[in-house]
């Protein structure tokens, strides 16, 4: 089953203290862009985040935005050390007396010294951190929910497509039957118009004319077109997700349809051949959203 590589999920988990919520976008790219914003709380999960993208995500232009909320809106305010800070405050104050500043702002300067204020939102309990990767899980399913979804559309859209290219396959086999007698019959007259019947050596005009017509047979690039058809049909509903695979075939569909058309030399199957080349065109388009 093919994906889209267009996605969206939200997964929210909580306890009594913290609610975390994570949203996940993603649009269409050859690799893997990954964007996280994330609380400074959490910010050592940030590689286990992106190494858990890397798995489920794949590929795509990815935007990870990770919110906390806490129940207790005091819980992660900054603590102060007052022991530590009046330690402080009095060494400073002994410093001063001794060089005779009285003007210094001693407090301040106790106030910023090393340890004396800490910063709760630096202090994640393991239990919280499992709540963010529940979230973030839960949010995983949906976007990757999101993303089968999605695809269902485009594997609809493609399968009618390449289907479409069949069909016009089979119009240029109901109409190619009379191109080589014509061919032969054009040339043939512009053989006799040109030089006149009596002056064309008939064995070696034929060999021309074998190796000539030859060159304009259509049936291998007919044959190879179908197969690789086929092949597209069948790896589209395959139980992986491969659109780089559907690409490379399609690559293959075009040098075979452009093959035909410049072949042809039959105005009926070049219009014919045109009219692939859109459904084809299309068909790469929409390829460009596929995982």
């Amino acid at each position: 089953m093919i994906k889209s590589m267009t996605g969206y999920g939200v997964g929210s988990k909580e306890n009594e203290q913290v609610k975390y919520t994570v949203e996940i976008k993603s649009l269409n790219s050859k690799f893997l862009e990954l964007g996280i914003r994330l609380p400074k709380a959490v910010s050592d999960k940030e590689l286990t985040l992106r190494g858990e993208c890397s798995k489920l995500i794949e590929r795509g232009k990815v935007n990870v935005m990770i919110s906390s909320e806490y129940t207790d809106q005091t819980a992660k305010a900054s603590t102060i050390n007052g022991d530590l800070l009046k330690k402080y405050y009095t060494q400073l104050q002994e410093i001063a007396f001794q060089v005779g500043d009285k003007q210094a702002s001693l407090f301040d300067l106790a106030l910023n010294m090393p340890e004396v204020v800490t910063n709760n939102e630096d202090v994640v309990d393991e239990e919280e951190g499992k709540i963010l990767m529940a979230a973030f899980h839960q949010a995983i399913e949906k976007f990757n929910t999101f993303r089968l979804d999605e695809g269902k559309v485009l594997k609809s859209d493609l399968e009618s497509r390449v289907k479409m290219i069949l069909s016009f396959l089979l119009e240029v086999e109901s109409i190619e039957g009379d191109r080589i007698p014509l061919i032969r019959e054009r040339i043939s007259q512009y053989m006799d118009d040109a030089v006149g019947k009596e002056h064309i050596d008939k064995n070696r005009f034929e060999q021309e004319l074998i190796f000539y017509i030859d060159k304009l047979d259509i049936t291998e690039e007919k044959v190879r077109l179908k197969s690789h058809c086929n092949y597209f049909l069948e790896a589209l509903n395959a139980t992986d997700s491969n659109g780089k695979k559907l690409g490379f075939i399609s690559q293959e569909m075009g040098r075979e349809i452009n093959t035909l058309g410049s072949k042809a030399n039959h105005a009926g199957i070049q219009q014919i051949v045109v009219r692939m080349k859109e459904e084809l065109e299309k068909v790469k388009e929409q390829l460009l959203n596929v995982l």
